[in-house]
């Protein structure tokens, strides 16, 4: 099982949407993924279609009272499965400091999965608390979603530090290995500089022994696309609310990259303009898992408004 944190301690660059999109594209490839949402606002929860305020426990009964994680997922699409979280986990940052290992209780808790699961995404808070800390304790990459701006920057060079001490501590398989620039507006010369600059900062790590020697800018972006912003609200997956917008097509190939680098297939640093053949969906569920939701139908065409952020 391949087991990705996703992370940036900076709201509003993609981070949710990004973790959705990804493990949705790698379900329908017929990968096995489970999500965890480690953020007490319970934003991936709610993307997914579940209420925050009808789960009893999720993520938070799985830290603090090591219930079995297998009985706190739930199976929300065919191969994809939902460790949710509600309001309860903003109490879990301080019931955690008198814990004895309280860093390693996900890593933990995860054990009995390794060979029942493909892919495991963290959805991570928008802190570098306790409750990430058990993200990056039990994950081996780190993707970092990251808004193309300046001050998007400034925060990177403390999120890596945290990694690198992770790294050191507690977690010595842990690296950084991509950076994905969201809300990407080729057209403007910023995005172009930030992205010029973080390549830098990264071929200079080369070669050495830091958590992100091996990372790299992922080869497509995600551009900007007002229907990555409506989907949450109606509890879709970009592809089940717009399968054929710009958002669906880029998130599809960021999961094919994941997934096979090697046989990647779009120039770098391009998007891809053709849609790829339909891909037969395989339920492989787990033993104790509940059947799959129902799906969607797709919402009509739309036009990317290029002045529309997305959340």
């Amino acid at each position: 099982m391949r087991k990705i944190a996703v992370l940036n301690q900076k709201g509003g660059v993609g981070k949710t949407t990004t973790v959705v999109n990804i493990a949705a594209a790698l379900a329908n490839m017929g990968q096995r993924v489970l999500v965890i949402d480690l953020d007490p606002q319970g934003h991936l929860t709610t993307h997914f279609g579940v209420d925050p305020e009808t789960i009893e426990a999720g993520a938070y009964k799985v830290l603090m009272q090591s219930a079995n994680i297998e009985q706190e997922m739930l199976l929300v699409r065919a191969n994809l499965w939902l460790l949710p979280a509600n309001i309860d986990l903003v109490g879990a940052e301080s019931e955690l400091v008198s814990v004895v290992g309280r860093e390693t209780i996900l890593r933990e808790a995860l054990a009995g999965l390794e060979d029942k699961l493909d892919y495991l995404l963290v959805d991570c808070a928008p802190s570098l608390g306790l409750l990430t800390l058990n993200s990056l304790a039990a994950a081996e990459e780190v993707l970092i979603p990251l808004q193309p701006h300046f001050l998007a920057l400034q925060g990177l060079g403390k999120l890596l530090q945290t990694v690198e001490l992770v790294n050191k501590r507690i977690n010595p398989k842990l690296r950084v290995k991509g950076v994905l620039l969201c809300m990407f507006d080729s057209r403007a010369s910023l995005p172009k500089e930030v992205k010029a600059d973080i390549e830098q900062f990264l071929d200079n790590a080369r070669g050495t022994d830091s958590a992100w020697s091996q990372a790299q800018i992922m080869p497509v972006y995600v551009r900007r696309n007002i229907k990555l912003a409506e989907a949450p609200s109606y509890g879709q997956t970009i592809f089940e609310y717009e399968p054929n917008c710009h958002g669906a097509e880029d998130y599809r190939k960021v999961a094919e990259f994941i997934h096979n680098p090697i046989a990647f297939s779009v120039e770098p640093f391009e998007v891809a303009g053709n849609e790829p053949p339909p891909v037969e969906i395989k339920e492989v569920p787990l033993s104790n898992s509940q059947e799959p939701v129902s799906e969607f139908t797709p919402a009509a065409d739309d036009t990317p408004l290029e002045s529309e952020q997305q959340v």
